[in-house]
Protein backbone atom coordinates (compact mmCIF):
# COMPACT_ATOMS: atom_id res chain seq x y z
CA UNK A 1 0.00 0.00 0.00
CA UNK A 2 1.49 3.54 -1.09
CA UNK A 3 -0.04 6.20 1.99
CA UNK A 4 0.20 8.74 -0.88
CA UNK A 5 -1.62 7.65 -2.89
CA UNK A 6 -4.07 6.56 -0.26
CA UNK A 7 -4.36 10.11 1.07
CA UNK A 8 -5.05 11.38 -2.74
CA UNK A 9 -7.43 8.60 -2.94
CA UNK A 10 -9.27 9.53 0.42
CA UNK A 11 -8.70 13.83 -1.02
CA UNK A 12 -10.95 12.41 -4.24
CA UNK A 13 -13.73 10.51 -1.86
CA UNK A 14 -14.52 13.34 -0.18
CA UNK A 15 -14.28 15.97 -3.11
CA UNK A 16 -16.28 13.85 -5.58
CA UNK A 17 -18.68 13.10 -2.51
CA UNK A 18 -19.37 16.86 -1.71
CA UNK A 19 -19.19 17.45 -5.68
CA UNK A 20 -21.96 14.78 -5.96
CA UNK A 21 -23.96 16.14 -3.56
CA UNK A 22 -23.95 19.70 -5.20
CA UNK A 23 -25.30 18.52 -8.51
CA UNK A 24 -27.56 16.50 -7.33
CA UNK A 25 -28.93 19.27 -4.89
CA UNK A 26 -28.67 21.93 -7.65
CA UNK A 27 -30.12 19.57 -10.32
CA UNK A 28 -33.86 19.18 -8.00
CA UNK A 29 -33.50 22.86 -7.10
CA UNK A 30 -33.53 23.78 -10.82
CA UNK A 31 -36.65 21.43 -11.60
CA UNK A 32 -38.50 22.93 -8.33
CA UNK A 33 -37.78 26.95 -9.69
CA UNK A 34 -37.94 25.78 -13.48
CA UNK A 35 -41.25 27.99 -13.87
CA UNK A 36 -39.38 30.72 -13.11
CA UNK A 37 -37.05 30.52 -16.28
CA UNK A 38 -33.83 31.28 -14.04
CA UNK A 39 -31.68 32.24 -16.77
CA UNK A 40 -33.78 35.57 -17.49
CA UNK A 41 -34.11 36.86 -13.63
CA UNK A 42 -30.88 36.93 -11.32
CA UNK A 43 -33.16 36.89 -8.45
CA UNK A 44 -34.68 33.34 -9.66
CA UNK A 45 -30.76 32.07 -10.21
CA UNK A 46 -29.37 32.79 -6.55
CA UNK A 47 -32.55 31.35 -5.43
CA UNK A 48 -31.67 28.12 -7.42
CA UNK A 49 -27.90 28.29 -6.27
CA UNK A 50 -29.65 28.89 -2.96
CA UNK A 51 -32.22 26.14 -2.74
CA UNK A 52 -29.47 23.72 -4.52
CA UNK A 53 -26.64 23.51 -2.29
CA UNK A 54 -29.28 23.62 0.89
CA UNK A 55 -30.33 20.51 -0.75
CA UNK A 56 -27.44 19.37 -0.92
CA UNK A 57 -26.79 19.33 2.59
CA UNK A 58 -29.78 17.87 3.97
CA UNK A 59 -29.07 15.11 1.45
CA UNK A 60 -25.54 15.00 2.31
CA UNK A 61 -26.78 14.35 5.90
CA UNK A 62 -29.35 11.53 4.58
CA UNK A 63 -26.64 9.81 2.58
CA UNK A 64 -23.55 9.77 3.96
CA UNK A 65 -23.83 6.28 5.68
CA UNK A 66 -25.11 4.36 3.42
CA UNK A 67 -22.48 5.97 0.79
CA UNK A 68 -19.79 5.42 2.89
CA UNK A 69 -20.26 1.83 2.71
CA UNK A 70 -21.10 2.01 -0.95
CA UNK A 71 -17.67 3.58 -1.39
CA UNK A 72 -16.02 1.40 1.07
CA UNK A 73 -17.51 -1.81 -0.63
CA UNK A 74 -16.20 -0.16 -3.95
CA UNK A 75 -12.57 0.54 -2.72
CA UNK A 76 -11.57 -2.67 -1.24
CA UNK A 77 -13.12 -4.13 -3.98
CA UNK A 78 -11.96 -1.97 -6.64
CA UNK A 79 -14.66 -1.59 -8.55
CA UNK A 80 -14.19 0.83 -11.24
CA UNK A 81 -17.28 0.61 -13.45
CA UNK A 82 -19.75 3.32 -13.96
CA UNK A 83 -23.08 1.11 -14.09
CA UNK A 84 -21.99 0.32 -10.29
CA UNK A 85 -21.15 3.83 -9.95
CA UNK A 86 -24.68 5.15 -11.53
CA UNK A 87 -26.85 1.85 -9.96
CA UNK A 88 -25.60 3.37 -6.40
CA UNK A 89 -26.21 6.47 -6.56
CA UNK A 90 -29.87 5.85 -8.06
CA UNK A 91 -30.25 3.37 -5.08
CA UNK A 92 -29.31 5.24 -2.34
CA UNK A 93 -31.44 8.38 -3.49
CA UNK A 94 -34.72 6.36 -4.37
CA UNK A 95 -34.42 4.72 -0.99
CA UNK A 96 -33.54 7.87 0.60
CA UNK A 97 -36.61 9.14 -0.76
CA UNK A 98 -38.94 6.33 -0.71
CA UNK A 99 -38.56 6.05 3.27
CA UNK A 100 -40.78 9.34 3.90
CA UNK A 101 -43.74 9.50 6.23
CA UNK A 102 -45.66 10.24 3.16
CA UNK A 103 -44.41 7.08 1.52
CA UNK A 104 -47.96 5.16 0.19
CA UNK A 105 -48.28 1.37 0.83
CA UNK A 106 -49.33 0.93 -2.40
CA UNK A 107 -47.73 2.42 -4.93
CA UNK A 108 -44.35 4.31 -5.44
CA UNK A 109 -43.95 8.25 -3.59
CA UNK A 110 -44.95 10.73 -6.49
CA UNK A 111 -41.16 12.33 -7.58
CA UNK A 112 -39.72 9.47 -7.45
CA UNK A 113 -38.18 9.46 -10.76
CA UNK A 114 -36.81 12.83 -9.96
CA UNK A 115 -34.83 11.23 -6.74
CA UNK A 116 -33.85 8.64 -8.96
CA UNK A 117 -32.34 11.16 -12.00
CA UNK A 118 -30.46 13.28 -9.03
CA UNK A 119 -29.00 9.89 -7.80
CA UNK A 120 -27.99 9.09 -11.02
CA UNK A 121 -26.15 12.42 -11.49
CA UNK A 122 -24.85 11.69 -8.03
CA UNK A 123 -23.17 8.67 -9.40
CA UNK A 124 -21.74 9.84 -12.43
CA UNK A 125 -20.18 12.87 -10.77
CA UNK A 126 -18.62 10.88 -7.81
CA UNK A 127 -17.51 8.04 -10.86
CA UNK A 128 -15.67 10.80 -12.80
CA UNK A 129 -13.98 12.66 -9.86
CA UNK A 130 -12.94 9.43 -7.74
CA UNK A 131 -14.96 6.03 -8.67
CA UNK A 132 -12.51 5.56 -11.87
CA UNK A 133 -9.96 4.83 -9.58
CA UNK A 134 -11.48 2.96 -6.95
CA UNK A 135 -8.93 0.76 -5.36
CA UNK A 136 -5.87 2.18 -6.65
CA UNK A 137 -3.93 2.69 -3.45
CA UNK A 138 -3.88 -0.79 -3.09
Amino acid sequence: MDGGKFLLQLLKIVVGFVLALVVSGLFLAWGFFQAAHPGENPVALGAVVGTGLVAASVAGAAAMVPAGIVIVIAELARLRGIVFHLAAGGAIAFVIWTLGPEAEAGGVRPGSVVALAAGFFAGLVYWVIAGRTSGCWR
